[in-house]
């Protein structure tokens, strides 16, 4: 009798284990195929995007080398398509790049219109200050100063990559607008901050003499001259492509303003 009763139950628990697996290999399968899907998805997203990357490397090199020849038209329309359709980081510095052509051929509000675009389609914090300090420095000229102070402050603070240049930059335009005092405090501070560079530390230096010797007015050539230099801040931006996930540079050193170029072969190498 037991031999009989242990039969049944063992039929009965195959049944519900049947039953069971029944209800359960639906789900089973469709999460099986979601995540097979979902490999094959990313597999093949990570193929497309370094595809993108590759192409975008090889057209922004071939606009560095016809800049750096002087065709600054063929390095121009070499950006185009970067800068329209390129990945963000390659996108924001191809039009960077763009917007100091621009700013060369004396096209000012065209080249701070760029910029502002870089700074909209920067992949990071770096890139979008950089775009938006070029901005700044490019209207020096034109701009009235709370224009300047505005595009400026959001820029300034001790955790900003870029808050040594955009302190400087605004102590210029301290100086355009007539404060002079004010500016000249502002570049005394610099001069005197840890880690400027040297370079940063003989303008400010320089310009407070201008001040001091009554020749406050020429600084407006400085001014001019540090907003239409050749884009070697946007060129050294590449390198900063490649460390993008890393820690922010040192404000004004290895990754800043006063960074030099890479050779003209260098590409960016990650968006």
């Amino acid at each position: 009798m037991s031999d009989f009763v242990e039969e049944v139950e063992d039929q009965l628990r195959a049944e519900r284990y049947a039953s069971l697996f029944g209800k359960i290999w639906p789900w089973f399968a469709a999460a099986l195929i979601a995540t097979v899907v979902g490999w094959v998805g990313m597999w093949g997203y990570q193929a497309w995007r370094d595809r993108d990357i590759g192409a975008a490397s090889i057209t922004y090199d071939k606009a560095l080398t016809a800049l750096n020849t002087g065709d600054q038209l063929g390095a121009y329309n070499d950006l185009a398509p970067i800068a329209k359709d390129g990945p963000p980081g390659y996108k924001s510095l191809a039009l960077m790049t763009q917007a100091g052509i621009r700013l060369g051929a004396g096209k000012t509000d065209e080249a701070a219109g760029l910029y502002d675009r870089a700074a909209k389609a920067a992949p990071n914090e770096i890139f979008g200050d950089l775009a938006r300090l070029r901005a700044a420095q490019a209207l020096m000229d034109t701009a009235p100063y709370p224009q300047i102070l505005t595009r400026l402050t959001p820029l300034i603070g001790t955790k900003k990559p870029f808050d040594l240049e955009a302190r400087e930059a605004l102590a210029m335009a301290k100086l355009q607008a007539g404060k002079t005092q004010e500016a000249r405090g502002d570049l005394n501070a610099i001069s005197l901050t840890l880690g400027v560079s040297p370079a940063m530390r003989a303008r400010a230096q320089g310009v407070i003499a201008l001040i001091d010797s009554g020749q406050a007015g020429a600084v407006g050539q400085v001014v001019h001259a540090a907003a239409t230099m050749p884009p070697s801040v946007e060129a050294n931006a590449a390198k900063l492509l490649g460390a993008a996930s890393a820690p922010g540079p040192t404000p004004d050193g290895a990754g800043g303003a006063d960074a030099g170029a890479p050779p003209p072969g260098s590409a960016p190498t990650s968006p």
